[in-house]
């Protein structure tokens, strides 16, 4: 099966941090309202002293943000000698999309159910791996997930790199050539989301498990 995110890492960043003086930033632009409404520090419960986002909170619209502890946004002017400025700053258009958005992530048991119906979803794939002899390591965090074509552990980076990415290269285009379009990088994640049927997900796993064999 996948393999599940551990939650010590995280932790040890936070006393790092502290006990440095440093100021931890997590960059949301990919977990922030898609592992939770709050972001990667909510499901690890690891609070930041600044965070960015992307467009999510314009429903998908351009648009970003940062923000963080008092002490450090004092700096930004008009009460601090920091300087910031964007030309899409408060877009009505972008921010009624991401209210939009977060009424529709709000709704009970969203992001429970997007969770389960994901890591299903990645077992039947990491399932599909295992018995066609691949070597492949398969990761999931909520509804995102992966797999690293080699036989493992991945779990930074530079272990990351060991994959066989020309493996990964065929095999993307062979689901491709089937009508399944995933990350063409091997260090890219697979995201599950709610417009995803059952239906959907069943005929990626089947397309999937037939890739293997041509392969």
């Amino acid at each position: 099966g996948v393999i599940l995110p551990q939650k010590g890492f995280l932790e040890g960043l936070r006393k790092l941090a502290d006990l440095h003086g440093i100021v931890l930033i997590f960059d949301e632009v990919i977990t922030g309202f898609r592992l939770g409404l709050g972001g990667a520090q909510q499901y690890y419960n690891v609070k930041p002293d600044l965070t960015t986002l992307g467009k999510i909170i314009g429903g998908g619209l351009p648009v970003g943000a940062f923000g963080g502890a008092k002490h450090i946004m004092d700096y930004l002017a008009p009460d601090g000698p920091v300087y910031q400025a964007g030309t899409l700053s408060g877009n009505p258009l972008a921010l009624s999309a991401g209210y939009a958005t977060l009424q529709e992530l709000e709704k009970d048991d969203f992001y429970k159910k997007l969770e389960t119906k994901a890591i299903e979803f990645f077992n039947e794939l990491s399932t599909n791996f295992e018995r066609s002899g691949f070597p492949c390591t398969p990761h999931c965090v909520s509804s995102m997930g992966g797999f690293y074509f080699q036989e493992g552990p991945v779990n930074n980076y530079t272990e990351a790199l060991r994959s066989d990415t020309k493996l990964f290269a065929r095999y993307f285009k062979k689901l491709l050539d089937k009508g399944i379009y995933i990350a063409p990088s091997q260090f890219e994640s697979m995201f599950v989301s709610s417009a995803h049927t059952d239906s959907d997900l069943q005929k990626t796993v089947e397309i999937h498990k037939a890739v293997l064999k041509e392969m």
